[in-house]
């Protein structure tokens, strides 16, 4: 499977979910950038918002194990990482048996994070900043294509900073506004049914484009990424080194997802998501979308970089008519030409993201029909 295939594919199955999710389409666009770049995230809001059913059903769509656990204050290593195995206590030797458990999924989900003893602590920061587990001698590396932590409430205790320092997406769960409440219940009984068109995705798949996140390229934006930076930290935002390099994980990610293997300014998009405070939210986000406003917008870039996200069919449908219209024209160059296969396959990239499943099928067949002839 080539890496276009793999992204469109994913953005396949995250357009599922915003279907099956009122007003969650910016938590299931940051799920996706999570997982090509295996990156954790942390979701914050009051109970009942959706976020367990939203990380369950996205591990319902992958092929692959899955953990789940609600911590507690009283929570033992056992619960997460597995008992020590008996049979080989009586040989003599220590390990862990970990079928089931959190050293064996794919997708990980720990609600209630912040509750989190010091008692598994240190095993925990080393789950997630460098997907190993190690318990005595007893030391390997783990699957996790992404770990998914959720709260109601921000870090109050010191000893927590360091575990919250390890999500490096953070995003907020609300309920939905109370226009949207009559499309919740919709969705929320649609949700008790089984589908037979479920776009299901492989844990390879996923791999596939965690694998292809080194070779894109980032050097067209560094000047951008530089002054980025200096900007959050003249602001009071504490971007240490180690985050610093760990955001282009994400920006990266965005690229993959928008089938380039080039960054754009614009897929500095993904910083608005580091805060460590609900109050410096916007101040961030207005840095961000300072530092790419005057690139020009295009269907190059991430929908979520654009003010209104969600790509418009009816104009989708119209730029492949327009590409059309200059492929036929008897006075075009090959350069140009060179230019309309680019657009194309940008476009065709932002078709996986229209969310009525109707009409991205129908704008998908024109771009598809276009490639036929082009080709």
């Amino acid at each position: 499977m080539s890496n276009f295939q793999a992204a469109t594919q994913l953005k396949t199955t995250l357009t599922y979910l915003k279907q099956r999710f009122v007003s969650k389409d910016e938590i299931i666009d940051l799920f996706g950038i999570g997982l090509v770049a295996r990156e954790n995230i942390f979701l914050l809001g009051p109970p009942g918002t959706a976020k367990s059913a939203m990380v369950r059903e996205l591990a319902s769509l992958l092929h692959g194990k899955t953990f789940e656990y609600l911590l507690t204050r009283f929570t033992e290593p056992n619960e997460l990482f597995g008992p020590f195995d008996i049979r080989k206590l009586r040989e003599g030797e220590l390990l862990t048996n970990t079928e089931g458990m959190l050293p064996e999924a794919d997708l990980i989900f720990l609600d209630e994070l912040l509750n989190a003893n010091s008692a598994i602590l240190n095993s925990l920061l080393m789950v997630l900043n460098e997907r190993i587990f190690r318990r005595g001698r007893e030391t390997r590396k783990l699957p996790a294509l992404m770990i998914v932590g959720a709260s109601n409430h921000l870090p109050e205790d010191e000893s927590l900073n360091a575990l919250f320092d390890r999500f490096l997406i953070r995003v907020r769960c609300d309920n939905v506004a109370p226009d949207q409440l009559s499309a919740v219940l919709d969705a929320g009984w649609a949700l008790e049914r089984t589908s037979d068109t479920t776009p299901e995705i492989a844990a390879s798949t996923i791999q596939t484009l965690q694998q292809e996140l080194a070779n894109v390229n980032l050097q067209g934006i560094r000047h951008e990424y530089l002054e980025l930076i200096h900007k959050l930290r003249n602001a009071g935002v504490q971007v240490s080194d180690r985050r610093a390099v760990k955001i282009q994980r994400l920006v990266a990610a965005s690229a993959l997802l928008c089938e380039r293997d080039h960054a754009l300014a614009s897929d500095l998009w993904v910083a608005r998501y580091i805060w460590d405070t609900e109050e410096q939210r916007e101040v961030i986000v207005e840095i961000v979308n300072s530092v790419f406003a005057k690139e020009r917008a295009s269907n190059a870039q991430h929908p979520r970089a654009l003010n209104n996200p969600v790509p418009n069919a009816d104009e989708l449908f119209l730029e492949v008519e327009n590409i059309a219209k200059q492929w036929n024209d008897p006075d075009g160059t090959m350069a140009n030409r060179a230019v309309l296969k680019d657009k194309l396959r940008y476009l065709s990239g932002r078709c996986a993201w229209i969310v009525e499943s109707t009409q991205r099928e129908f704008v998908q067949a024109e771009v598809d029909r276009l490639w036929t002839k082009i080709m």
